[in-house]
């Protein structure tokens, strides 16, 4: 696959990548496996349980794996970066406008039509993985434990996760396994240059004395490392931190902050360079600013390379082992559970605008009625109709209703 091509195939994936997780990857199953067949639905379900397993943004880094697999390095870093590239640049715009107009309603508006378009995308693709990733009993009962787990119960995901892959290699029955060398010498370069190029801004912050910036990039590091489950596993722990322990935003700042991030296209944890900036203009205007949300993209992103790097080239030589296989097919339906469950969590966020979690042993997300958000419920009905009725292309879909949510904020 040429550069060019990557450019374009991988370009589009990063500007129509609203949603979050699940959003994500039923674009990227619907782009790379089924409209353009550049891999098999086998080594992209592999991949996905593979980075479900990793620290970090499991959709940035399978679109880096696909580009590794199509292209090596090369392609990853094409890959990776234009996942994150048009939401880095739309969160840094947003960031500077907020701090200088605070909130936008009209881009709020525009968003929430873009949401709205997301139910609808997201519902398609669980629908077209039910079939592919559940194929047996087992595996459909364990996408339901997983999905129960989480929305009743509000497991931790590490340990949903976990379960599932050690209840597949126990119950597993094949016995044999294929003969294949650890191809453990092509994950040496990613790690010790992936390890350089992440302690780079860190040392050089640290010899220019910039305090604040040295601050910042090793608490964003330490969060790249325990980042299991993706943003939401650690939201609440970011924003104490953030808030309460350093005093970089304020609390409504960080609701905002998490609001942009979701709407934007790329990962949410995104949300960390939008923090950084305003902590950035906060601390010494916006030079510092800038140099504050460079810090959160490299220290957030570059670890997530190097996973990929690093373990890509071991996803075959696991599969080798039929435990471990039996463990990653497990995984891959607990991730049908797992991206059910966040797609309740997206949709209940669009269609009301309050929600709340209960404490106790029973934690299910309950919306408050009366906050019920018959804009939104219209623009998703619209969505609907124009994406299966009509079966209008993605990118034009996006841009109707993204213009019906601000003329419908107008009339409002």
């Amino acid at each position: 696959m040429t550069t060019a091509d990557m450019i374009r195939v991988f370009g589009r994936i990063g500007c129509l990548s609203f949603g979050g997780p699940a959003a994500q990857i039923a674009l990227m199953q619907k782009e790379l496996v089924e409209d353009r067949p550049l891999l098999s639905q086998p080594d992209f379900l592999k991949a996905l349980s593979f980075c479900m397993m990793l620290p970090g943004p499991e959709a940035m880094q399978l679109a880096t794996y696909a580009g590794w697999k199509l292209n090596g390095i090369r392609g990853g870093l094409i890959a990776g970066g234009l996942f994150v590239l048009p939401g880095a640049i739309l969160i840094a715009a947003l960031a500077f406008a907020y701090a200088s107009l605070g909130a936008l309603p009209i881009v709020q508006a525009a968003f929430l039509g873009i949401k709205a378009t997301v139910i609808i995308i997201v519902v398609q693709a669980i629908l077209r993985l039910l079939g592919k990733a559940l194929g047996r009993t087992d595996h459909r009962i364990i996408a339901i434990a997983a999905f129960l787990s989480l929305f009743l119960f509000n497991l931790p995901f590490p340990i949903v996760i976990g379960a599932a892959a050690i209840w597949g290699a126990i119950t597993c029955a094949d016995h044999t396994h294929l003969k294949t060398e650890l191809p453990w010498r092509q994950s040496v370069a990613p790690v010790a240059v992936g390890a350089v190029l992440w302690a780079l801004p860190l040392l050089a912050a640290w010899a220019l004395g910039a305090t604040f910036l040295l601050a910042l990039g090793l608490f964003f590091s330490k969060l790249a490392v325990v980042t299991f489950g993706g943003a939401y596993a650690v939201l609440a722990y970011m924003t104490q931190a953030v808030v309460t322990d350093y005093g970089w935003l304020s609390t409504a700042q960080m609701i905002d902050a998490l609001g942009l991030a979701e709407t934007t296209p790329g990962p949410l944890i995104l949300v960390t360079q939008f923090s950084g900036i305003l902590a950035g203009l906060a601390q010494g205007g916006w030079i510092l600013g800038v140099l504050a949300g460079l810090m959160t993209l490299w220290v957030t992103f570059v670890p997530c390379f190097i996973w990929i790097f690093a373990g890509a080239p071991m996803i075959d030589w696991l599969d080798g082992y039929p435990r471990i296989r039996a463990g990653l097919a497990a995984i891959t339906a607990a991730v049908v559970g797992v991206i059910a469950n966040l797609s309740v969590w997206f949709a209940l966020h669009v269609m009301f605008d309050e929600v709340t979690t209960p404490d106790g042993p029973i934690a299910i997300i309950t919306p408050v009625w009366s906050s019920f958000n018959a804009t939104a419920a219209a623009l998703t009905a619209l969505a609907a109709a124009l994406l299966i009725w009509r079966k209008l292309p993605l990118t034009l879909t996006l841009g109707v209703i993204a213009l019906a949510g601000i003329g419908l904020w107008g009339v409002t």
